[in-house]
């Protein structure tokens, strides 16, 4: 399914670690989402190159970011993408995969068990979540493809212990996010620490925004869905 020498090489050149057995199991999980998806839609990329790079090298950027043990939730997890790239290649974390689409999570919390890997599925919203127990109890979230940073930051930062970190992954226009999200970044008490770049094989820009969460999230956050996108901090 992808192309396993291709993908170690730039994992290697981007001091990104892997254990035996890794990309094997890469290749196994790529391969079941290309199969499912001829079923019903887990995502829009099918093609096997884009598959190796959109979705597999580009998630395996976030994954050296993760402090080592941490609690991690993907937020709108989708097809496991980045949630199931890291758990695959992190042994070390605990990982909750947030989506709103049960059938979605359904899927990857099958393959997840199917390939050995342990993982907590959560069928909710992420603003949802962010109001249940799940509340300020974890290390690091990480997002893709979910939302602009003003609105995403609503739906994550309550999610985050005081002191967490959001990885939003993000494409080059990463800065001009940031410059919208500083209002939101004072109500919600959190703070960009810093942007990592990387490039992936095509050439593509990508960005992850580091943000900490410096303060407790004010209580009244996250508003209702239809609020966070009608009207963002």
């Amino acid at each position: 399914m992808i192309n396993k020498e291709r993908v170690g090489e730039w994992a290697a050149a981007n001091r990104i670690a892997l254990a035996p057995g890794k990309l094997d199991d890469l290749d196994r999980y790529a391969g079941e989402v290309a199969e499912t998806n001829k079923q019903f839609n887990l995502t829009a990329i099918t093609d096997p190159d884009d598959m190796e790079v959109r979705n597999i090298i580009d998630c395996l950027s976030v994954v050296p970011l993760i402090p080592e043990g941490a609690r991690v939730a993907d937020v709108g997890t989708g097809a496991g993408f980045p949630g199931m790239v890291i758990r695959i290649i992190r042994d070390d974390v605990d990982m909750t995969l947030i989506e709103a689409t049960n059938k979605k999570l359904e899927f990857v919390c099958r393959t997840a068990e199917k390939l050995g890997y342990k993982v907590a599925g959560t069928h909710m919203r992420s603003e949802e979540a962010a109001r249940s127990a799940l509340r300020g109890s974890f290390d690091v979230v990480t997002a893709r493809a979910v939302a602009p940073l003003p609105v995403l930051l609503e739906y994550t930062l309550p999610l985050l212990k005081e002191g967490g970190t959001l990885l939003a992954m993000k494409g080059p226009a990463a800065e001009e996010e940031i410059s919208l999200s500083a209002n939101a970044l004072k109500e919600l008490r959190g703070e960009v620490k810093e942007v990592h770049e990387t490039e992936l094989p095509t050439g593509e820009k990508r960005c992850v925004i580091e943000v900490v969460q410096t303060g407790k999230c004010p209580a009244k956050y996250p508003r209702a869905s239809g609020a966070i996108r009608k009207k963002p901090l």
